[in-house]
């Protein structure tokens, strides 16, 4: 899934950051969840995960990728819409995938908001997705409400198949990168039909906590052996890069702006994108938060001098920094010629 600050490729990293106690059961909270990709890698490496973000559609994939623990069995729906055809060992979710792919798309939300076709004659003209692919985006979000009403469906299903629908806009959205902007003219990868991808499942015997909230709110409840933080780099609100994610999980019709069609996020702000408050604020969780071992994960171009956040986590006992190069966010990387295409991913590892 293409995110900001995304660690699909780092957290082997991470694991190896971590100065000891990697035995299963070992406490792991991870404090800007985002994807949820280093919390489903710490998941399958047998830690217990504490995890949030404020962002909804994160906190979908939190709860089908880290606090479910196998494959949904969709009992009461799959007599309703029979078995997947497709392969002889289809699983259940197999099954309802299919059946969502096949439903006949609708003018919902999104087509008539977010395609050319549904915002013609509008003030703005939108071009995230063609109209078809709108109309089908709106079919499957309706369809998976539609089951949870009807309680054909059970919280874990809801939420597995509401990951599998955020994880697959993706690939289908007329973006760059991120939801702050489409495209002019269409993407082929825009133009291509609409369909639910499959999706793994992380089987696990530990039980998990996920959360919906500021994480700077759960300060006071952490307990943890490790407390992984991978806050915002720069002035630039997650919230807006992502509004399309978040309506789409959310599916509640809010009150939109502007050519981008965004709803409202002042609710969803970040201390971590002012270097002021950014400070502050991990100070705040360096200082009040219980673990064994924090580790910070912060980019060389962030707007948290090095020097500032070596000084402030000093404060609380010993402190290293593995610089690692890596590409830039490809959305940057296309841009301006004179920004550099590595960068430094940065782990201030601190030890009370």
């Amino acid at each position: 899934m293409r995110f900001i600050g995304n660690k699909e490729k780092l957290v082997e990293r991470i694991y190896q950051a971590i100065p000891s106690n990697k035995t299963k059961g070992t406490t792991f909270c991870d404090f800007f969840s985002g994807t949820s990709n280093v919390g489903r890698f710490f998941k399958e490496k047998g830690f217990r995960i504490m995890s949030s973000d404020l962002l909804y559609f994160s906190y979908v994939l939190q709860k089908a990728y880290i606090e479910n623990n196998g494959m949904p069995k969709f009992k009461k729906i799959l007599p309703k819409i029979g078995t997947s055809k497709n392969t002889l060992f289809s699983s259940p979710f197999d099954s309802v995938k299919d059946h969502l792919n096949s439903l006949k798309g609708i003018k919902g939300f999104i087509y008539k908001n977010y395609t050319d076709e549904g915002t013609a004659g509008q003030d703005f003209v939108r071009k995230y997705f063609t109209p078809e692919n709108g109309k089908r985006i709106d079919a499957v979000r309706t369809k998976i409400n539609e089951w949870r009403a009807e309680k054909l469906i059970s919280e874990s299903e809801y939420f597995v198949l509401l990951a599998a629908l955020i994880e697959s806009v993706p690939f289908y959205a007329n973006i760059s990168g991120v939801y702050a902007a489409f495209l002019k003219k269409y993407d082929p990868r825009a133009l291509k039909q609409f369909e639910i991808k499959p999706m793994s499942f992380y089987s696990g015997e530990q039980s998990h906590a996920v959360y919906n909230k500021n994480s700077m709110d759960l300060i006071d409840d952490i307990d943890v052996d490790i407390l992984y933080i991978d806050p915002p780099y720069n002035n630039r609100q997650y919230a807006p890069n992502y509004h399309l994610l978040e309506t789409i999980a959310l599916y509640d019709s809010p009150k939109i702006k502007g050519i981008t069609g965004m709803r409202e996020y002042k609710e969803k702000k970040s201390e971590f994108c002012n270097q002021g408050s950014a400070l502050k604020a991990l100070e705040e969780i360096a200082k009040t938060a219980k673990y064994k071992c924090l580790i910070l994960s912060y980019n060389s171009e962030g707007i948290m001098p090095e020097q500032d956040i070596l000084s402030v986590l000093g404060k609380y006992g010993k402190v290293s920094l593995q610089n690692i190069d890596y590409l830039r966010f490809k959305s940057n990387s296309n841009g301006d010629s004179k920004h550099k295409k590595l960068i430094q991913e940065q782990l201030y590892v601190l030890q009370p």
